[in-house]
Formats: C-alpha cells, structure tokens, sequence
C-alpha cells in the first residue's frame, strides 16, 4: 500500500480512503444528477436546464465548471444525447 497522502492511499491500482470515496460518491450525484436533467429537459426552459448542468458539474469538480463545458452539456442533453457517467465500485489509479 502506497500512501498518497491522509485519507488517500493506493492498494492493487486502486485508490482507498474517506478521499477515494468521497469521490465515487460524488460521482455517483453527479450521474443522477444528470439522468434527472435528461428526463426533465422537455419542461425545463433551456435556462433552467444550463442552470442544472452547472449545479452538477459544480457538485462532481467543487469548482466553478467552465462555461463552455456547461453550454457544451447543456446543448447535447437538449439534443436527446444521453450521458451516460460510469460509476466503478472502486477508483483505478493509474
């Protein structure tokens, strides 16, 4: 085991700790969080729509996302793309 730093450690080529699985859970918001716009994006105004892709990358980054990420997103769901985020059980480290 290799420790990255508290909270964090890598085992096997993955990734363990109260860090690695804040980030799987945060992941795994971020997914739901975006079946919900793309099920809801018929009634939603293309405002309100940009405003949830903003709320979700924001949640999975913690960051502000980049606004051409955000328009990107918000474009594709209005289009019907489905993005589908893959969440693993466990985070590979590379």
């Amino acid at each position: 085991m290799t420790v990255i730093e508290p909270g964090l450690s890598v085992r096997d080529g993955f990734a363990e700790g109260p860090l690695a699985d804040a980030v799987l859970s945060r992941t795994g918001r971020t997914a739901q969080l975006f079946d919900e716009l793309y099920e809801q994006a018929p009634m939603l105004t293309d405002a309100r729509l940009r405003d949830g892709v903003h709320r979700a990358l924001r949640r999975l980054t913690q960051r502000q996302p980049p606004a051409f990420q955000v328009d990107s997103y918000t474009a594709l769901i209005r289009r019907g793309v489905r993005i589908d985020w893959h969440v693993p059980d466990r985070l590979p480290c590379a």
